[in-house]
């Protein structure tokens, strides 16, 4: 094994002698670096800084853990420089809908990722947050989540809750982990998906797991974790000729799994409007859309979903406490262009 020192980085590079135990990559990458914690060597295979040569393909990288590997072949690491472990205060603006001594309330826009991670070590929700409420945050989620006690995706806006202190972090972990089956907590969305749903209201009860070839993807599997996703038509709308082709939906969790409204939206055969991830093959139907709304979409560059809808009781005296948030601009602007058809 060689090392360089690439871009502030660290470049490894490992020739597999065919001798290592195991055939997966991150088995023999565990036993030729042991410098590299398994964790780390996993993180840095999803993140694509894994890269595999051999005799005929040229060096590309391989975002699968379980890859299997031969005796011969090269395969290059690819180490980001270090960073520190606790995320740094940055000034960035939130939306904050309410806010007390134990938690706060935001609005969250699209493209605001919720913690550091891979790819995304500042610029996030939480750095922000550790500005805003210096060291009061709640310390249960770690350094890199601190008081985040449930996620929205990076493209998904609407309301989130956070905990301000270990009180709060407690009480709401049980309040989300029961997902309003005993209490008053619920969580409410507005999708808008492709195609109408055959009833008017309904409920997909389908299990979720990781995607069996795609890591970065989530899918209904058998054996997977227990998922229910209930949904009511809101609206339907007409393309160009007439005929139905999409609709608003208000769905409600009862669990809360990864990626899970739109896997289930897209296992019923209604993916969301601009999902890229789940729902590509419906591209063609914006042919079916009016002029108008065919332009809003395009510009849309994300999943329509919106986080519309928090319940939850307070952590300290149990009031309950609601919270709405009204479509932002570019969900408002689809939405009128979807109702026009023209």
């Amino acid at each position: 094994m060689q090392g360089s020192s690439t871009n502030s980085a660290e470049r490894q590079e490992v020739t597999v002698a065919g001798d290592e135990g195991s055939v997966r990559l991150d088995r023999v990458l565990a036993v030729r670096c042991p410098d590299l914690s398994r964790s780390r060597l996993k993180a840095l295979i999803l993140a694509g800084r894994v890269s595999i040569i051999n005799v005929t393909v040229g060096p590309g990288p391989v975002r699968d853990p379980a890859y299997h590997v031969g005796p011969g072949e090269t395969i290059i690491i690819d180490v980001p420089e270090a960073t520190s472990a606790q995320p740094e205060p940055e000034n960035i603006a939130l939306n904050i809908v309410y806010e007390d001594d134990d938690i706060v309330v935001i609005d969250k826009p699209r493209g605001l990722v919720v913690h550091p991670a891979a790819g995304h070590e500042t610029g996030t929700l939480v750095n922000a947050l550790i500005a805003h409420c210096g060291a009061s945050l709640s310390g249960i989620g770690g350094v890199k989540r601190p008081g985040i006690v449930h996620r929205l995706d990076k493209d998904t806006s609407g309301l989130m809750v956070v905990a301000k202190n270990d009180l709060a972090h407690r009480s709401l972990t049980a309040q989300f982990a029961d997902h309003g089956r005993t209490g008053a907590m619920e969580r409410g969305y507005l999708a808008f998906v492709w195609g109408v749903p055959n009833r008017p209201r309904g409920t997909v009860d389908a299990p979720i797991d990781r995607h069996p070839h795609a890591r970065e993807k989530m899918a209904v599997r058998e054996g997977g974790r227990e998922a229910v996703t209930h949904f009511e038509v809101r609206e339907g709308f007409a393309g160009r000729d007439g005929k139905p082709v999409a609709s608003l939906l208000a769905c409600r969790l009862e669990t809360g799994r990864t990626h899970q409204i739109r896997v289930h939206l897209a296992h019923i055969g209604h993916p969301l409007l601009g999902d890229a991830v789940y729902g590509p093959h419906f591209k063609t139907k914006a042919s079916h859309l009016g002029l108008q709304a065919q332009a809003a979409l395009a510009s849309l560059g994300r999943q329509a979903l919106h986080a519309y809808l928090l319940v939850i009781e307070h952590p300290r005296d149990g009031k309950l406490l609601r919270w709405e948030s009204s479509l932002p601009e570019d969900l408002l602007l689809l939405e009128k262009t979807l109702r026009a058809a023209l």
